[in-house]
């Protein structure tokens, strides 16, 4: 453990429970209502309501091997070429074979998915897939009807919740061991304040990073809440230098800030095309898929040509789809992009790459364990070793649904005992951020570790990061009155900065271009040196422990395994410490 914590009152109330899970999406959900279904007293905890999480904006749908002439081995196939190398292809296999069977029980707690006219599920293709298997729901809402599913589930099953709560830290008992975590609830009501849920398994499914930049598809809650917690906690995390970022977000002119609205893949996956203002389809001869390459093969393709013509977006065109199948197929694209003054039926949607997806996160096996005793990750917020070096379309949705079943049944099996959480101050206060230093997180985070990385860009960005951090330090130390005071918003910018400075730490380390990760220095793939993971966790001083691992290093994850680490140091000596 590294004894660190966020600065935070002390709980003022608490709960006991078997379980705890952090989120409220798919993964989180899925784990609760499968806890609760064996018997074990849980309790869901969500940052904002129960369906505010990133799942209900999921629009593609979720990928499976449910169609005639499909077949697991070549969902297998197309996720590892997208995973670019990094893929665990133990996790992949076990993801595709279970993943038909789990969607079929999503289907019945009660999700319902477009059909056929015969009944069949409909299917449609997006980037990287050689089959049409996406199963979609509403046209283009299938997170929101899965988050339906599941939270009317989670309420008929009278599940012990607590809406609008950030979670701090992670409790833990004399031998380290998961005892539950810290929390705070943002409104009045029965818990008020900072509180604690005691109990000996916690999971977290608390999502995504992308608020770490200016322009996003992920809500506002998506702060890196759960990775930062797992660093403090001790925990390893992996592939964080890896970003997706989603070729095609509406463009709402330069300079636009927050969650922007998302033009699923599956738009491409219907015939749509991607053009400049000419007209002109420059993914034709760049991918044998074109528009359905993999996403960071299109994304760079986007942004190189934005570069080369001067602009600042490219154009989908899905004109010939006509005004009915525009109002069928993709209803929530066709209400934003109208919401925003531009009609796709006849007009091409302007479009350039946000953040979109982690596909790093914190390290677990295949059973979704963690390095730290008592604590599992699931969803987002996980590196399962599924997604390698870049997320295929739609497999989000499945992971997180295949993941949870198998830390219940991995709970369930196993019924973690904790002892009594320890007293006291429970570690090392860390400094807290200004609220006001978000946006300038995300400026630095955009302009140095965006889609286009360089070594001087992310030596520029860490230097600036850095400086944050030992500024709200040195306040700290000197008795400023600047220093920041407890609160969501400072919690929040924390947790950000955290999770900033360890993925441009693991930027800098890998010198190659691979997958979503895009050094402009370094634009060749290197298998020969880099067909490794970047593992990372804290020291007690706050710095990042960071060292590289052969392909394949994701399971099994033991809690007394010493980490699968080469005994490389570091190249950024200013930014890691050297894995002793």
């Amino acid at each position: 453990m590294t004894g660190i914590r966020l600065t935070a009152p002390a709980p003022g109330w608490s709960i006991d429970a078997d379980v705890v899970v952090v989120g409220s999406g798919v993964a989180g959900l899925t784990t609760a209502l499968r806890c609760a279904a064996a018997g074990l007293a849980t309790v869901v905890v969500t940052k904002a309501r129960l369906d505010d999480g990133s799942t209900r904006w999921a629009q593609g749908g979720i990928a499976a091997a449910l169609g005639e002439g499909d077949t697991p081995e070549q969902h297998l196939d197309d996720t590892l070429v997208a995973g670019a190398g990094l893929c665990d292809e133990a996790a992949v296999r076990m993801l595709v074979t279970e993943g038909p069977d789990a969607v079929r029980r999503l289907i019945g707690t009660g999700a319902h998915f477009d059909t056929t006219e015969s009944g069949d599920i409909a299917l449609t293709r997006e980037g990287g897939h050689h089959r049409r298997r996406i199963a979609h729901a509403g046209g283009d809402a299938t997170g929101a009807e899965i988050s339906r599913a599941l939270v009317e589930a989670v309420r008929e099953a009278a599940l012990h919740t607590v809406e609008n709560a950030l979670v701090l830290d992670l409790l833990t008992d004399a031998e380290g061991r998961t005892a539950g975590v810290t929390l705070h609830v943002m409104g009045e009501g029965q818990h008020d304040g900072v509180g604690a849920v005691h109990a000996p398994a916690v999971v977290l499914a608390t999502g995504g990073m992308g608020q770490v930049f200016s322009a996003t598809t992920n809500p506002a809650v998506s702060t890196g809440d759960g990775v930062a917690l797992a660093l403090r906690a001790g925990a390893e995390v992996s592939d964080l230098e890896f970003v997706q970022f989603h070729p095609t977000v509406l463009f709402l002119g330069a300079g636009s800030e927050g969650q922007q609205p998302l033009v699923s893949e599956a738009v491409r996956g219907e015939g749509a095309h991607l053009v400049d203002a000419a007209g002109t389809r420059f993914m034709l001869g760049r991918h044998e898929l074109a528009e359905l390459a993999p996403r960071d093969i299109v994304a760079k393709a986007i942004t190189r040509r934005m570069e080369l013509l001067g602009t600042e977006h490219m154009y989908l065109d899905a004109r010939h789809f006509g005004a009915e199948m525009w109002e069928q197929r993709f209803p929530t694209i066709l209400a934003a992009c109208r919401a925003h003054g531009i009609d796709p039926v006849t007009e091409p949607v302007p479009v350039a790459p946000a953040a979109h997806y982690a596909s790093g996160g914190i390290r677990t096996d295949l059973r979704g364990r963690t390095t730290v005793p008592g604590l599992y990750a699931c969803g987002e917020v996980a590196c399962t070793g599924v997604h390698g070096a870049n997320r295929l379309a739609s497999n989000s949705l499945l992971e997180g649904l295949v993941f949870a079943e198998r830390i219940a049944a991995d709970i369930v099996e196993d019924r973690p005992r904790a002892g009594a959480a320890e007293t006291g101050d429970g570690g090392e206060p860390s400094p807290l951020i200004a609220p006001e230093a978000r946006s300038t997180i995300q400026r630095i985070m955009t302009r140095g570790a965006g889609v286009l990385r360089s070594a001087e860009s992310l030596a520029a960005a860490a230097e600036e990061l850095e400086a944050l951090h030992n500024s709200a330090a040195s306040a700290v130390e000197t008795g400023e009155p600047k220093v920041a005071v407890p609160g969501v918003e400072a919690w929040e910018a924390t947790n950000l900065l955290l999770v900033s400075r360890v993925l441009v730490a693991a930027a800098r380390q890998r010198e190659e271009t691979r997958g979503c990760h895009w050094r402009e220095d370094r634009p060749e793939r290197d298998d020969e040196n880099w067909r490794r993971h970047l593992v990372v966790r804290l020291t007690p001083e706050r710095r990042p422990v960071l060292c590289r691992t052969k392909t394949q290093a994701f399971g099994p994850v033991h809690p007394t395994q010493a980490p699968d680490c080469a005994a490389a140091p570091p190249t950024h000596s200013a930014d890691v410490t050297e894995e002793p």
